[in-house]
């Protein structure tokens, strides 16, 4: 009777554990198949934009959303999973709606994505260069012709050398943060450049 006892409590933390390993993946994904809501609708919306996607806006995450997903994640260099999770989002230039705080966590994140590019595209140019760099990402957020974030600008298919050959994750040093810093704050070397043509 004891061994019973012990075999059937070991029978149920193996399922409970199943249970959890099986739901991690999806406790971390933020829109996937089978997804509704207003985030799907912004996910879809964007993708159409886009071209990647002509299906209706209805907020369901079905077939049409779930390979149009899979086709934007492929041309711009993420795991073609199917899953918007948090990468795919920042790259669609979509707000989590399961991510906290304000503007200054967004911020720091805009200032590192940003540095990350910088470092990737423009290291070893003059300081001039790399928070020209900077500022075409910003100058592009401002412009209704691209997406309207940081990321999305950034993650948007062919936009920066970096991104499509990796070298956007090297990381960054202290000339690339303030590069992008100075961008941030709205120095714009370019628009020097246009007075001179």
């Amino acid at each position: 009777m004891k061994n019973l006892k012990y075999a059937i409590g070991i029978i149920v933390i193996s399922i409970f554990l199943g249970w959890i390993l099986f739901r991690l993946p999806v406790a971390y994904a933020l829109s996937q198949y089978g997804s509704n809501g207003d985030e799907v609708k912004q996910i879809q919306t964007k993708l159409r934009d886009w071209g990647f996607y002509n299906g209706s806006i209805d907020g369901v995450y079905g077939s049409q959303t779930y390979e149009a997903v899979k086709k934007f994640q492929s041309s711009n260099g993420l795991t073609a999973d199917g899953v918007a999770g948090s990468q795919t989002l920042a790259a669609l230039g979509i707000q989590s709606n399961t991510s906290s705080g304000g503007g200054t966590s967004s911020n720091n994140s805009d200032l590192n994505l940003l540095s990350h590019l910088v470092y990737g595209e423009a290291r070893g140019e003059p300081y001039n260069g790399m928070v020209a760099v900077a500022a075409t990402v910003m100058n592009r957020v401002a412009d209704s012709r691209f997406p309207n974030s940081v990321s999305g600008v950034i993650y948007q298919s062919g936009a920066y050398t970096c991104v499509a050959d990796g070298q956007i994750n090297l990381g960054y040093d202290d000339n690339a943060k303030k590069a992008a810093q100075d961008a941030i704050n709205g120095w714009d070397p370019t628009s020097r450049l246009c007075l001179l043509f």
